[in-house]
């Protein structure tokens, strides 16, 4: 078993990992971030790929795993050497228990300590990107303001910037037509603030365009030197600033919000175990079947039980849902239910048998 774990789990961990790397290519393509910090950002926000793929690798792996030795009918020789279903499922909480530890720990400590290091890094890498960044020959457009920008050629060495263009939509007075700002210029560098932090792109001998885009009527600027204010385009987002704050702060904390994350880290250890009793319930099969004969709708429950425990951390968070039961509700709820699909022939049996005798 323990080897289908590792390989599904090594095999999830290089899906999504690799789905992320391609996102964060485009990222630095586009110029978002620099190239050379690539490496660093995909191992701080390795923690959290580890927490969410740990538990699903083990349950695909007990799955498959339990499975073979059903459809082979093994599992039929070990229970009558006397392996029930309850010792089996003893045997399989010792991996899941060294499991949920792990994943306590990756959750509670590596990932918060992960995600922050992680948004330090971009800021760092924003504050001094300067030229390392900038695509020669190509339009970018940045999302967050609407500004695209145009550069012809780009000097690493002094880190200067030639033939700069420069379009973006002007903020808008109150009755007032929307308007655009287009600039064109020789040269610019990029230069940070000592006091503010700051970035500002420094251009030198250019024009300066504002008006109605479709008219003719343009003030026209020229100027030796204009400073602009960039706007980092990648700014810490609130779920960020909340998942990588110290397990510790939360603990103390009051806030519905940090109650519900801290809910959320304490749940992912415990979704282990509860994940693999589900598993190890669904896992019974027959030759007719095949080892996947359950795989949809055990990976179907697996889904709602994280679907679930999401819900319920933004319902706590916005105050919707009590703090306690919280989260424990859910999983109440689906231990509850993975025990009665463990149990279900024995209670079928059971329940027969109490027919038949009131019938006699």
């Amino acid at each position: 078993m323990l080897k289908t774990v590792f390989a599904v789990t090594l095999t999830l961990l290089v899906i999504i990992m690799s789905g992320r790397f391609v996102k964060y290519l485009g990222q630095v393509a586009s110029g978002d971030f620099a190239p050379d910090v690539l490496l660093l950002v995909m191992l701080y926000r390795l923690p959290n790929f580890l927490e969410v793929v740990l538990p699903l690798g083990l349950f695909i792996g007990i799955l498959l795993s339990y499975g073979r030795l059903y459809v082979d009918s093994e599992m039929t020789v070990m229970s009558a050497c006397g392996m029930s279903r309850r010792r089996l499922l003893i045997y399989t909480m010792i991996p899941a228990a060294f499991t949920a530890g792990i994943v306590a720990y990756i959750s509670l400590i590596l990932t918060p300590s992960g995600i922050q290091a992680y948004v330090d890094l971009l800021a760092d890498s924003q504050s001094e990107i300067g030229v390392k960044a900038a695509v020669e020959g190509r339009f970018r457009l940045d999302k967050a303001t609407g500004r695209v920008t145009y550069i012809e050629k780009a000097n690493r060495d002094n880190q200067t910037m030639f033939g700069v263009f420069i379009a973006q939509p002007e903020p808008v007075q109150a009755g007032g037509r929307p308007l655009v700002s287009l600039v064109t210029a020789a040269q610019g560098r990029f230069q940070v603030d000592d006091t503010t932090a700051q970035r500002y792109l420094v251009l030198d001998s250019g024009v300066r365009y504002v008006g109605q885009s479709g008219d003719m009527d343009y003030q026209v600027t020229s100027f030796s030197r204009l400073d602009q204010l960039i706007r980092d385009p990648e700014e810490k987002t609130y779920r960020q600033e909340l998942d990588g704050k110290d397990t510790s702060v939360l603990w103390g904390s009051s806030a519905l919000e940090d109650i519900a994350a801290i809910q959320w880290r304490v749940s992912l250890g415990l979704l282990v175990p509860i994940a693999a009793l589900i598993a190890v319930s669904l896992s019974k099969t027959d030759h007719r079947r095949g080892r996947f004969g359950k795989m949809f709708p055990a990976f179907m429950i697996y889904m709602v039980y994280l679907v679930c425990l999401n819900a319920v951390r933004d319902a706590i968070a916005k105050g919707q849902w009590p703090v306690f039961p919280g989260m424990w509700a859910v999983h109440s709820v689906f231990l509850v239910l993975g025990l009665l699909l463990l149990y279900r022939d024995s209670m079928h049996r059971h329940w027969v048998l109490s027919w038949r005798r009131r019938r006699a």
